[in-house]
């Protein structure tokens, strides 16, 4: 296992901690991280009881017809920016809210992973974020590194973000 991945359970180890202090539970809504950060939060053992589920929107389309993100944000930014990130966090709250949307957190990534960049924005640019049931707040970043790593990053970015707001 290497660091990144032992660090990513470490934190994803706490963010359900956290999560489960509090009675809260977790959805994603993932583009650039495809999958990953669901992923990194199931690996714990006993994330059933917090993980409600995950969106994984990599098309455009999908972040506003499924997480409700302002098409005319996607219009005029694109979807790598940092509002796009806090739409999304709070799409997925509503989408696998079912009935009490109070106590679920959304955790949402968007980004650019490589190798090249279809907007011009530089290869890793990447922003990240949490809506809780107090508070909605997003990370902006530039990572370093190939598209593997700066998945990786991203995914311990975004747990990173959560745990330091829950």
């Amino acid at each position: 296992m290497s660091d990144i991945e032992r660090e990513t359970l470490a934190v994803a180890n706490e963010l359900l901690r956290r999560l489960s202090a509090r009675n809260w539970s977790i959805g994603t809504a993932e583009s650039l991280t495809g999958g990953l950060l669901a992923s990194a939060i199931i690996d714990v053992p006993g994330s059933s009881q917090r993980m409600r589920g995950g969106v994984v929107a990599y098309d455009t389309t999908i972040k506003q017809t499924v997480l409700g993100v302002d098409e005319d944000l996607l219009a005029a930014e694109g979807a790598v920016h940092p509002d796009v990130a806090r739409q999304m966090a709070l799409g997925v709250r509503r989408v696998l809210s079912l009935a009490d949307e109070e106590t679920l957190v959304g955790l949402a990534t968007t980004g650019i992973a490589g190798p090249v960049s279809p907007d011009g924005q530089p290869v890793g640019t990447v922003h990240v974020a949490v809506a809780t049931p107090d508070r909605l707040v997003v990370s902006s970043h530039l990572f370093d590194g190939d598209r593997a790593e700066i998945r990786a990053q991203s995914v311990l970015a975004a747990l990173d973000l959560a745990v330091a707001e829950i």
